[in-house]
């Protein structure tokens, strides 16, 4: 036992040095929390229950972190009703269509082949909820809804809900083009905000709730510089009917130091979340140049490549991504087998657009030219040694 423990923290101790201090990260769903919010997240407040029904005692503060918790996000978010109870944005979606869908009804999203979330297609969620998924009319080309043929398709199918973001997400969504056609079929418009949420409370990408939505839920670790963890943003309407039915259905012990950890990044968000967002979206438009400059097939250059934090590479199928994902692991690189490559952790540390020319000559270096990557990753590793301290974050 003694052994395995220590094999353990070592394991961690490893990937702490490795993945922390040495690896270029740009996977677009990850972020990096401040030292403050990581400490908040490994307090007492692990080990602690409390209830809406106040079962337990001794939770004070605890309800006090919440409200708190609340009620920046929704000045954050300008939101009328907030919940940061569900444990991930997979809970927040299951919530969601649990609520505003029954058996046999039908739900509208955009579909895995076009970038859509997984989760909320036909072998995810709806299937245990006997929902039938059709995919919202979508363009490869412009990387974005078909507004018109979208409309056709609302009033033909007349779905429950309709569902906007996705995991691959370049531009904003044609919400508010779609708001009529989904109000007029008695459809509920929600918004996965998981990958852009951190783009959205900066104010810098699209505004859902404004636009038409009468929900936006999601991730709160990827563009959100959070914890992972999910929540939920809504109006007046809809969160009611959220709050009353979250606990104990979806969500029982809602892990209240992740709680205050979010808690304490919606108050980083409040502060930087402006300058934050503005540069990650600065860097994904760099990093997309200087990559299609080097000659990488940049999805999107004609429409000025994203205006998320997300930068695709389009190889055409899973198969050649993933080749190019081995390559540049071993020159510790870490992309995902799409390859979406994402910018929020790097801006986070500090970086900005010549440092994303930077990282496109590394890449094309190992990808283009073969150059040995134990060579590479030498450079790379000094190259993010000078990018360790976290900003847009309280001192």
């Amino acid at each position: 036992m003694v052994d395995a423990v220590s094999e353990i923290v070592a394991a961690v101790k490893n990937h702490e040095e490795w993945r922390g201090k040495k690896c270029l990260n740009l996977i677009p769903s990850e972020n990096v929390m401040s030292p403050t919010v990581r400490s908040v997240l490994s307090s007492d407040l692990g080990q602690r229950y409390t209830s809406r029904d106040k079962f337990y005692m001794g939770t004070r503060l605890t309800d006090e972190i919440e409200k708190q918790g609340e009620k920046l996000a929704e000045q954050v978010f300008r939101a009328e009703t907030a919940d940061l109870r569900p444990l991930s944005g997979h809970i927040a979606d299951l919530t969601i269509l649990a609520l505003y869908a029954k058996p046999n009804n039908s739900i509208m999203c955009v579909s895995p082949s076009d970038g859509g979330y997984p989760g909320i297609w036909r072998k995810g969620a709806p299937s245990f909820l006997k929902l039938k998924v059709a995919g919202l009319p979508f363009s490869k080309k412009s990387m974005n809804i078909e507004v018109e043929k979208a409309v056709e398709l609302v009033r033909k199918k007349r779905p429950s809900m309709v569902i906007f973001g996705a995991s691959l997400i370049l531009f904003p969504h044609p919400v508010r083009a779609l708001t009529k056609a989904v109000r007029e079929v008695g459809a509920h418009m929600a918004y996965d905000g998981s990958h852009v949420l951190g783009l959205i409370a900066g104010g810098e990408f699209q505004d859902p709730l404004r636009e038409g939505a009468g929900m936006l839920f999601g991730s709160t670790h990827k563009t959100f510089f959070g914890p992972q963890g999910g929540i939920i943003l809504a109006d007046k309407e809809h969160g009611e009917v959220i709050r009353k039915s979250i606990f104990p259905a979806f969500v029982d012990n809602a892990h209240w130091n992740r709680i205050a950890a979010l808690t304490l990044a919606l108050a980083e968000m409040k502060e930087f979340g402006r300058e934050y967002a503005r540069q990650v979206v600065k860097n994904a438009q760099a990093l997309a140049r200087a990559l299609s400059e080097c000659g990488f097939p940049v999805a999107c250059s004609s429409l000025g490549f994203t205006k998320s934090h997300q930068v695709y590479l389009d190889y055409g199928g899973f198969g050649s991504g993933a080749r190019v994902a081995r390559k540049l692991e071993k020159a510790n690189i870490i992309t995902d087998c799409g390859v979406r490559l994402g910018t929020s952790e790097n801006t986070r540390r500090g970086m900005r657009q010549a440092e994303m020319s930077k990282i496109a000559e590394f890449i094309a270096r190992v990808v283009k030219d073969d150059e040995q990557p134990v060579k590479i990753k030498s450079e790379v590793t000094e190259f993010v040694g000078e990018f360790q301290e976290i900003r847009y974050c309280f001192r």
